[in-house]
């Protein structure tokens, strides 16, 4: 019998890594499970020795840990690349996104903006502060704490616009996705996988994450809201 892999993932990757593992399941007899959390989390977990046998993880962070030592050198390959979307309570106006004038006017019309503690959230304060808007909107902006999608706090009317990776936002509840970003405001982060060095199957989690670049893993990531590097 095969000896499961187990990874670990960060939330915007969890829906894609949990259909993928089903899928080698089925397709290559190969058991794959991967336990997901904030990245902030997966990251912590990692350093303090976490077993495991695969990262997928943003590429900054997983960058991080390879130089650390934690992920084995030569195995780490961009996998996905995810946009942030806008998002606003289902069943609410929808403001339009068109250009950067519709994006300042949302934010500066919304009472609560939600957003992650990932790189997603990272780049939205960069963004703000890059349009001037840091010091108006500072009361306003409310962070969803680590797991936990910023999407969640539209449906519970803490927030009434949200921004965070398109694949944690796409199938919650309440929720009515807005869309990308316009023009040079647009953020996306890259996800990569890695064979984490504490495995007790290097090779074995190579095949996987060979695997998890596939093409039959680049549709189930397409059809989750990700795309492949180069598209």
């Amino acid at each position: 019998m095969n000896q499961e892999i187990s990874g670990l993932s960060s939330m915007a990757t969890r829906p894609i890594v949990g259909e993928l593992s089903e899928h080698f399941r089925l397709a290559h007899g190969i058991p794959v499970r991967f336990e997901s959390a904030g990245g902030v989390e997966i990251a912590r977990r990692v350093r303090a020795g976490a077993e495991a046998d695969l990262l997928v993880l943003a590429d900054g962070a997983l960058a991080e840990l390879e130089e650390e030592g934690h992920v084995l050198g030569g195995t780490v390959r961009p996998l996905w690349v995810s946009q942030v979307v806008a998002a606003v309570p289902e069943g609410t106006p929808v403001p339009a996104l068109g250009s950067e004038a519709d994006l300042r006017a949302a934010l500066l019309s919304a009472k609560k903006v939600a957003y992650s503690t990932g790189p997603s959230g990272t780049s939205l304060i960069e963004l703000i502060t890059r349009l001037d808007l840091a010091g108006t909107l500072a009361d306003r902006l409310v962070q969803a704490p680590p797991g936990v999608p910023a999407g969640s706090l539209l449906s519970s009317g803490r927030a009434d616009l949200a921004f965070q990776q398109h694949s944690e936002l796409m199938d919650l509840p309440g929720v009515a996705v807005i869309g990308p970003l316009p023009g040079d405001t647009a953020i996306s982060s890259v996800f990569s996988g890695g064979v984490l060095t504490a495995s007790a199957r290097p090779r074995r989690a190579r095949e996987v994450l060979d695997l998890l670049g596939s093409d039959a893993a680049s549709r189930i990531a397409r059809a989750r809201g990700m795309r492949t590097p180069g598209e």
